[in-house]
């Protein structure tokens, strides 16, 4: 996490499981009206969500953020794109990164800095299949040798 990140809101457990995850970027948002209330109040959900490079600029896709309780008519559409603030620099490197075939860019959490709500921006490659079972093997193994350890300190 980026240095002074401050609460985390939503986190996108799934995308460490389905991509590696190679290079992070910390983004702004765009949002309207009432958002930033239910993204305070934690109302977000980062699944099946992934940012696309339009005309030079980056938006995010399938983020959805439920609409305020308080909010009546000022309320928004839960599903609507929402563009992402980042330098020109980072946006010509992922334009360039994401030329590439098989690298995407995924939302790996949503946390508030300094009062703005911030989107971490992962630049991943898909995992295989045999990838993602050779992760859930190695964390096992890890949880066996961590419980072999606790139970022999018991002794």
């Amino acid at each position: 996490m980026p240095k002074g990140a401050g609460k985390t809101v939503a986190q996108n457990k799934k995308a460490y499981h389905d991509y590696f995850v190679e290079e992070t970027f910390e983004t702004g948002i765009v949002l309207q009206g009432t958002e930033i209330k239910s993204i305070r109040a934690g109302r977000v959900n980062l699944k099946d969500s992934y940012a696309r490079v339009q005309n030079g600029e980056v938006f995010l896709y399938g983020m959805h953020v439920s609409p305020y309780e308080q909010g009546n008519r000022y309320n928004h559409d839960p599903l609507r794109e929402r563009k992402l603030l980042l330098h020109r620099r980072e946006i010509n490197k992922l334009i360039g990164e994401t030329k590439e075939t098989g690298y995407a860019l995924v939302p790996l959490k949503v946390y508030l800095k300094n009062g703005y709500a911030k989107v971490l921006l992962g630049l991943a490659r898909g995992k295989k299949k045999y990838d993602k079972r050779e992760d859930l093997k190695q964390k096992e193994a890890k949880r066996e040798i961590e419980r072999a350890f606790r139970d022999r300190q018991k002794m």
